[in-house]
């Protein structure tokens, strides 16, 4: 199961079950709530009907008497209340008066009179001076709908204190039914909407958790592609630091695997030189003739210009390789970067005699580090210079290919090999110049490609119809270091 199924179903299962069981308390406890308020209700009604009635009860009238006479104009009322959307025509209130003794003297239904109600809940304890109320079923025999009944003492009127009947109150709980059930339907929905509205967090929480943790991840995959890729965005929590820490220790790792390999491939490159130079200062230590010594003498400058140069390249190689990302990214024109590059050869160009022409180049723009692209075509310039034969031409163009460009530099040279073309962009590997047979530094097509690496493009190094080789050097016309999600 994929971590962010795993963290949903928790967020979920954790805020859904507990507003399950929330909303499963409150429905439960809306029927006993509301049947608790209409108790309170029917206590105070009770009493104060218990107080109206005395007199009748005391005087023995109370069939006839103004209570009664009261009680029936009460009942034929049409009362066209609207209660919570649920209309009200008529008194639900069924009211019922025993003597002292527990037996029934006023019925306002006329149903019960003569009937011995004593041993009745509510009537039994008011008796005693107690609290009555019972909940019995409306028809017997039927648990169904129950009537809830709630009884008040009659004192006589002359002291309030002698106990002379009991008035005993009775409402339908099916009157209070629909209030109690739309309640418990108001709750469901709204809990519903509550654990649709905790799913929808869950989602978003989910999604910002595995967002950050999805960018640790295609980073780390692109770290052991070796692809350029930016450290992962800086962010304020725990998965921020877990991404600096990462970053951290990718840099030291290949920190230091970087220098163990250019160590050793430093201390093989300069053996070849440092051999020569010794041999030569040996050999100057003794006798030679003129010619011999100005030889050898200048076979050591020789060595340590070609020293010189491999510490540089490797130097710059390096600092381009240690990037994992474009440090600095501007907007530059096509034909002004061609320009620039084919005037910082020109010096060289001339001194080999060789001729460097600008051919068609489209009005684009590509973005990157203008300096470092600057530096990459002056290497292939300077390629195609030193492998030129005097008098020929170096030429160089653009074209604009699929979603890119290509930035081309030709020559007339001899050409490369067919065994050297799968190892050009090998550090140090270089090839015999035509003509002195010296070699260059070997770091030049490798910055190459480097440089094309950090720009998401790529290098290459093909023969030329007609004789010379043609190097490319192609990018993308898009914002480079910006690969997509994966």
């Amino acid at each position: 199961m994929r971590l962010v199924l795993k963290l949903f179903l928790g967020f979920f299962l954790i805020t859904g079950i507990a507003a399950f069981f929330v909303m499963r308390v409150f429905v439960n406890e809306v029927k006993p709530g509301v049947r608790q308020a209409m108790e309170s209700t029917l206590v105070d009604a009770a009493n104060v009907l218990a107080e109206m009635a005395a007199a009748d009860v005391k005087a023995g009238t109370i069939r006839s008497g103004s209570f009664t006479r009261n009680l029936a104009k009460a009942r034929q009322r049409d009362l066209k209340a609207m209660v919570w959307r649920f209309p009200k025509r008529s008194l639900d209130y069924r009211v019922t008066i025993t003597d002292a003794k527990g037996i029934v003297i006023y019925d306002s239904l006329g149903r019960d009179l003569g009937r011995d109600n004593s041993r009745w809940n509510d009537v039994y304890r008011t008796l005693r001076g107690e609290y009555g109320a019972r909940s019995s079923p409306e028809t017997p025999g039927e648990e169904g709908n129950t009537v809830m009944h709630v009884a008040a003492p009659v004192y006589d009127p002359a002291d309030g204190r002698t106990l002379i009947g009991v008035l005993s109150l009775a409402q339908p709980n099916r009157s209070i039914d629909p209030f109690i059930a739309a309640s418990q339907r108001a709750i469901i929905e709204r809990g519903v909407w509550l654990i649709g509205l905790s799913a929808l967090v869950g989602v978003l929480v989910t999604m910002w958790l595995t967002t950050g943790l999805g960018q640790l991840s295609r980073y780390a995959r692109a770290v052991t592609a070796g692809e350029p890729v930016p450290p992962p965005r800086r962010r304020r929590d725990e998965i921020g630091d877990l991404g600096q820490a990462l970053e951290t220790m990718r840099r030291k790792l290949e920190g230091k695997a970087y220098v163990e390999q250019y160590v050793q491939s430093l201390t093989h490159e300069m053996k070849s030189p440092l051999a020569a130079i010794r041999g030569a200062a040996e050999l100057l230590q003794e006798p030679l003739p003129e010619a011999d010594r100005l030889h050898f003498a200048r076979s050591i400058v020789d060595q340590q210009e070609r020293l010189t140069e491999t510490i540089d390249k490797l130097l710059a190689l390096a600092e381009v390789e240690q990037h994992g990302w474009l440090q600095t990214r501007d907007r530059i024109a096509l034909p002004a970067l061609l320009v620039d590059a084919a005037a910082a050869a020109q010096v060289r160009a001339q001194a080999a005699g060789v001729q460097v022409r600008i051919g068609s180049v489209p009005d684009l723009q590509v973005q990157g580090d203008g300096y470092l692209l600057r530096q990459a075509l002056h290497n292939l310039i300077d390629n195609a210079i030193a492998f030129s034969p005097g008098g020929a031409e170096v030429a160089l163009q653009a074209d604009a290919e699929g979603q890119g460009v290509r930035l081309q530099v030709a020559d007339r040279g001899a050409g490369i090999p067919d065994y050297a073309r799968e190892r050009v962009f090998e550090r140090f590997y270089s090839l015999a110049r035509p003509g002195s047979g010296r070699r260059s530094s070997g770091l030049g097509l490798p910055f190459v490609q480097e440089v094309a690496r950090l720009h998401d493009g790529r290098a290459s190094v093909e023969h030329r119809d007609g004789g010379g080789t043609v190097a490319s050097l192609w990018l993308p016309l898009g914002m480079p270091g910006q690969r997509p999600r994966r």
